[in-house]
């Protein structure tokens, strides 16, 4: 299977959970409400799929059964988090107060 798609919505950090993630895989499913969180040691990221609470348990709604595919989604995601935020700190240094900040068009 390949990842032909990767998106990444940050938000305010939350005990360890950093931001949410969706994917496609082969151009033909959706998954979406991924978490991810910093991990524990703050070398990296981890991801969670999204589960839902009945009673007392929490049934898992969709995760992968092949390591392989488990990995690929894991890299993909974390390297596409890595590289928003680069992107979100870089928008942030290039303000000048004197200038304005810098406008994309």
């Amino acid at each position: 299977m390949n990842i032909t798609e990767v998106q990444i919505i940050p938000i305010k950090p939350s005990d360890g959970l950093v931001g949410f993630a969706s994917l496609v895989l082969d151009g033909k499913i959706f998954l979406g409400s991924i978490g991810v969180h910093s991990r524990l040691d703050g070398n990296g990221y981890r991801i969670t799929y999204p589960t839902k609470k009945v009673g007392d348990r929490n049934l898992n709604i969709y995760h992968p059964i092949d390591r392989d595919l488990s990995s690929a989604i894991e890299t993909a995601i974390c390297n596409k988090f890595k590289e928003v935020m680069e992107k979100s700190n870089d928008r942030h240094n290039s303000f000048n107060p004197e200038s304005g900040p810098v406008q994309d068009f």
